[in-house]
């Protein structure tokens, strides 16, 4: 059976850059993004929708009657449930081919809990997760700390909603997780090696 690590990580806590170091150095393959690009291809929906509907982050930009809401309200609702069979399949279809891998997000640590994956929590505090955010963001970005605050508690509670439809599991609850770690402060860089550690003791 292949070795599986998934990533769930609060946004700007480098969970992804973890999981990225974590493959190269384990040797194995990683997948992010990439499942995304997939679900929305074969789901036929623009990449960004895909994303904000899959995150639970999607929210009104216009003004809407009553009568519309519900008609909007109704094709997010069969746009999510189109996207979530879609991606369950393709993370399905990753582990089969038996590789060893990272998976970062995607609620993959549910879909493949028969394979007895290593399942990893990324979290840090606010002010770190906003450091990041703005090392990471555009130069032309100009959002103050209270806007980037409010942007990542939206994508977190997102992620939690959308833990909800898969398990009735928290998201971030530890005993959901077989680490948590804490990059508040911290080099993501130089906690590679030690996770990577981790990861060869549990799958012996």
């Amino acid at each position: 059976m292949a070795k599986i690590i998934t990533i769930s990580r609060e946004f700007g806590s480098g969970g992804r850059e973890l999981g990225k170091r974590l493959a190269d150095e384990l040797g194995f393959d990683y997948y992010d993004r990439e499942i995304l690009e997939q679900v929305a291809k074969e789901s036929e929906l623009d990449e960004a929708y895909a994303e904000k509907v899959l995150d639970g982050s999607f929210s009104l930009g216009f003004p809407v009657t009553f009568g519309r809401t519900f008609l909007y309200t109704d094709i997010l609702q069969q746009d999510a449930t189109k996207l979530l069979v879609a991606e369950e399949k393709i993370i399905r279809s990753l582990a089969k081919k038996g590789n060893d891998m990272v998976i970062v997000g995607r609620c993959a640590d549910v879909i493949l809990r028969d394979y007895k994956p290593l399942n990893i929590f990324v979290y840090a505090d606010m002010d770190s997760k906003i450091a990041r955010c703005r090392w990471r963001a555009p130069k032309n970005e100009a959002l103050s700390d209270k806007e980037l605050a409010r942007k990542i508690k939206q994508v977190d509670t997102g992620r939690a909603r959308q833990r909800k439809l898969m398990t009735d599991k928290d998201w971030g609850e530890k005993e959901s997780y077989h680490l948590c770690i804490n990059t508040t402060g911290a080099s993501i860089k130089n906690l590679v090696s030690c996770v990577a550690e981790f990861a060869k003791c549990y799958f012996k």
